[in-house]
């Protein structure tokens, strides 16, 4: 309170006490003589009032100064000069946006680990750290010149067994030999070519291969290198990164890429009545600066259980990432677009105004008088509040409230022929950690 308003509340305290006083003068003086006001006659009166002049003298000044003190610090409602000059909107019933807001995290499609299948040495590595690969493409030659000898040895013998086969089928249609023999032979062909196509798949474990399109991660072996079979590589996935150990690369498909977050138990409903009445259900997604590009993707996948540690469902996005400029790990916030409020009563959340009571809102009546209405508040978002408690049509106050009291004349500054209009998500709005419905 500043020092003006203090020095008014003394004065106007000492004016108050000054008026009681008069005021218990005049009836003592009331008490006192009115018995006698019967027998008063013109030279009693004037006797009276030149013995008594300066104390009712006083009286009239204080009672004057006291008239003039509350008129100025309480003025009446008509006498406080012109109209507040306020703006408002007409209450209109709309169709808002439910969009709910969440906090998440760049996750990969698809991760690899590249370990050996067998124990060799790494000859050749024919893969760069932070390449671009493809799948199919070769990364890595383990040495090959046992399996390969191998491998040309049983397909040799499998090609003998072969001929001897074919030949036994035309020995058999001379009736040289049996069909004991035609069927001896014909099994030592397939056991042959077993052999060779087991010994050229072990030669393939010699020239590692890249199963799936993506970026290649730190490449953790060299050229000498001694891999084992029995490497355990272990990979911990998280909400935040995924880490490897044991393995000779790790692959990351980042185009397209996924993002990770969750929504709140209450409002699970709302997302499963929209992933049923909608093919796709859409994310716009920020990464870092509000101000940089936004992503719009579509829902993958919603977990079939809740968390009961955070009272939430985890919910998995797929975004585009042409660019390459997301990486698996980076922070971003996601608005999730469930659903319309359908013929909503809107106004803008700055018409709004706390006091004890709960929330108010004024509107200007008939008579250009402003109105306090209390309401609630359902939903809220980017500057629009879905309210109850007042009606289609009502003038709402937008600026010019603070001024305001109820029953306070008004003055439109703007007229306006229609409500607020509720906020969309916007390309590169910035939100909160979370919508919240209230």
């Amino acid at each position: 309170m500043s020092k003006i308003e203090n020095l008014a509340n003394k004065l106007l305290n000492k004016l108050l006490t000054l008026k009681n006083w008069g005021l218990a003068q005049l009836c003592s003086l009331w008490q006192k003589y009115s018995p006698q006001l019967k027998k008063i006659n013109f030279a009693q009166v004037k006797a009276f009032t030149l013995k008594y002049k300066w104390r009712i003298l006083a009286v009239i000044i204080a009672l004057y100064a006291l008239s003039k003190a509350y008129d100025y610090f309480f003025p009446a409602a008509d006498k406080t000069g012109g109209p507040i000059t306020v703006t408002t909107i007409v209450v209109e019933k709309k169709d808002v946006p439910l969009v709910l807001e969440a906090t998440g995290t760049i996750v990969s499609n698809n991760i690899v680990d590249i370990r050996p299948m067998i124990t060799n040495t790494v000859t050749k590595i024919l893969v760069k750290d932070g390449q671009e690969v493809k799948a199919g493409d070769l990364l890595f030659q383990l040495d090959d010149r046992n399996d390969k000898a191998t491998y040309e040895k049983l397909k040799a013998l499998a090609d003998d067994a072969q001929s001897q086969y074919l030949r036994a089928k035309e020995l058999v249609a001379k009736n040289f030999i049996s069909k004991a023999g035609l069927e001896t032979s014909s099994a030592n062909a397939k056991s042959a070519m077993a052999a060779a196509k087991a010994a050229e798949a072990q030669l393939s474990f010699d020239y590692i291969r890249s199963p799936i399109d993506g970026r290649a991660g730190i490449v953790n072996v060299f050229p000498g290198s001694l891999v084992q079979a029995s490497n355990v590589v272990s990979t911990a996935t998280s909400s935040t990164a995924t880490s490897s150990v044991g393995a000779m690369v790790t692959i990351t498909q980042l185009n397209p890429i996924n993002v990770q977050f969750v929504i709140p138990e209450k409002d699970i409903p709302t997302l499963l009545e929209n992933q049923r009445s909608s093919d796709v259900l859409k994310v716009l997604v920020t990464v870092g600066d509000a101000s940089m590009k936004t992503y719009e993707g579509k829902v993958l996948v919603i977990d079939n259980q809740v968390d009961p540690s955070i009272a939430a469902v985890r919910v998995k996005a797929q975004i585009p990432n042409d660019a390459m400029t997301l990486l698996p790990g980076q922070f971003a916030r996601i608005s999730l677009v469930a659903s319309d409020l359908k013929d909503s009563l809107v106004v803008p959340s700055q018409s709004i105004i706390m006091n004890s009571r709960g929330k108010i809102v004024y509107i200007v009546d008939k008579d250009g008088k402003a109105v306090s209405k209390p309401i609630k508040v359902a939903y809220e978002y980017q500057g629009s509040a879905v309210v109850s408690g007042i009606e289609v049509g009502d003038k709402v106050v937008v600026e010019g409230k603070q001024n305001l009291r109820p029953g306070s004349k008004v003055r439109e500054a703007k007229e306006s022929a229609s409500g607020a209009v509720p906020a969309k998500p916007a390309a590169n709005s910035t939100t909160p950690s979370a919508a919240d419905k209230k």
